[in-house]
Order: structure tokens, then sequence, then C-alpha cells
């Protein structure tokens, strides 16, 4: 199967960061967290990806082009231009295909616009977030209702910090918690028939949450995977920052290699 990666947003709110790079390039431990994201599908068996470029696309082309300069380290003749690779040590048997799909395209044009890529069932996700979800498990939930869409349910992380309180005595504080009740959103991580696209026109204006799956959801065509571990979302500065930490300290929740 196939992961297709909506990663042509601004990025808007994370305010200078993405002057210089589309979101999908912010980095978490040295990595874009698009990489991160991948490694994650793979570490489930998914080996082919295809990455539906927008605002500063370039910069994601050039990170794949330069994939091997940028991860290994090599030796060029600068007189004959010949380069050679000092070590073997490059994991990824990847197939990565780079679709631009428009700079100012909504999401449901970028979809459509890879339509010959489908196969019959895919993957999907956003470009901008990473979770614990088990994608053997979501993908057999979707096989087994026979419906169009699934979506992962997540509960969003909270934008503040909890206090747990014993009397009035403050004992722990959890920076960014998951919140435990309420409702859930989208996460992404999601999995799609291909006549999906049926509901999707080329037109730039054409959505994906907006219309396509409101129609979806009125036909009944949507089930929702409930996932009640972790899942985040680099929205902010702040979230980068967070995300950033929790990699550092060896507890981030979507490495699994």
């Amino acid at each position: 199967m196939k992961l297709f990666i909506l990663a042509g947003g601004y990025g808007s709110r994370l305010g200078h960061i993405t002057e210089a790079i589309p979101k999908p390039m912010v980095e978490i431990g040295g990595k874009p967290i698009l990489w991160h994201i991948m490694k994650y599908y793979s570490t489930f068996g998914v080996k082919e990806f295809v990455i539906l470029l927008g605002y500063k696309g370039q910069v994601i082309k050039n990170y794949f082009y330069n994939y091997y300069a940028n991860n290994r380290n090599f030796e060029i003749n600068l007189a004959t231009g010949e380069t050679s690779f000092l070590e073997n040590n490059n994991k990824e048997d990847w197939k990565v295909t780079l679709l631009d799909t428009g700079v100012d395209n909504l999401k449901g044009s970028r979809i459509k616009q890879a339509e010959s890529l489908m196969g019959e069932t895919n993957f999907m996700t956003y470009g901008d977030g990473v979770c614990n979800v088990d994608l053997s498990k979501l993908l057999v939930f979707h096989k087994n209702h026979g419906k169009t869409v699934t979506m992962t349910g997540v509960h969003p992380p909270s934008r503040f910090g909890e206090l747990n309180i014993e009397g009035d005595a403050v004992v722990s504080f959890e920076e960014k918690p998951q919140i435990s009740t309420g409702g859930l959103i989208n996460g992404g991580f999601m999995v799609f028939n291909k006549n999906l696209t049926d509901n999707l026109t080329l037109d730039k204006d054409c959505d994906f949450e907006f219309g396509p799956l409101e129609n979806l959801a009125a036909k009944k065509e949507i089930k929702v995977f409930k996932h009640m571990g972790d899942w985040e979302c680099v929205d902010t500065e702040r979230d980068l920052k967070h995300l950033n930490k929790i990699w550092n300290n060896n507890k981030a929740f979507w490495k699994k290699w």
C-alpha cells in the first residue's frame, strides 16, 4: 500500500519558521517531521509514499533529491565531478513520488491530482502530525466495514499545562497532557478507497474536509477508528519545541525504530 501525504499548506501559525521552509520540513531531532511520519509508516511495511506538494514544495524535492548526500559521508573529485559514498548505511528502502499539486490548491484538488497513482485501498495523512496508532489494526478495521473512508479519531493535547493537586499542594505538573475526555478530532492517519476521488474535482477550490467529507458523512460512508493513545501535531512554535523536548528526553511515543 501507498501513503499519500498532504504537504502543501502554508503553516502560517509557525511564523518566521515557515518563511524559509514548508511546515512538513520543520525538524524534530534533526530530521523533518515528514521523515518521522514516513519512518513510522515504514515500520508497518509501507514503503511507497506520494507527497502532495504546494507551498515551497521545491524544498521537499531538494531534500529527497539530495537524500544520499545529506545522510551519508561521501568523497567528490571536483576535477571530474565523480562522487563516491564512503559507507552504505542508508536503511530506507522507500520509493518516494513528489507531486506538485499547486501552491494555492485546496486539499481535495491535491488528492484528485494523484488519482492515477492510487491503489484500491490507500493510507493518507497530513504532513504535520505524529501518532502511535496501530496501522495494522486500522487497516483491518477499514477493510471490515467496507466504507469509503476511515479516520483516526484522537484526543487533542491540552494547550495548557495541568496541575495535579492534593489538597492545596501541587504534587506534579504535566506540561501538555492528552485530554482524556470529550470529543475526538480527525488526527489524519486515514485509510480510503480509490472511489473517494469520485467526490473530488481538479478545481483548485475543491476542499476535502468541507464539502466532500461532509457529503460522505451524510451518506454514512465514513467510519472512525478510535485511538486512545498519543497524537500531536505541529501547529505553533510551542508545539515544535514540545515535540523536540520529548524526542530529546527519549520519550517520543511515535518512535518504533
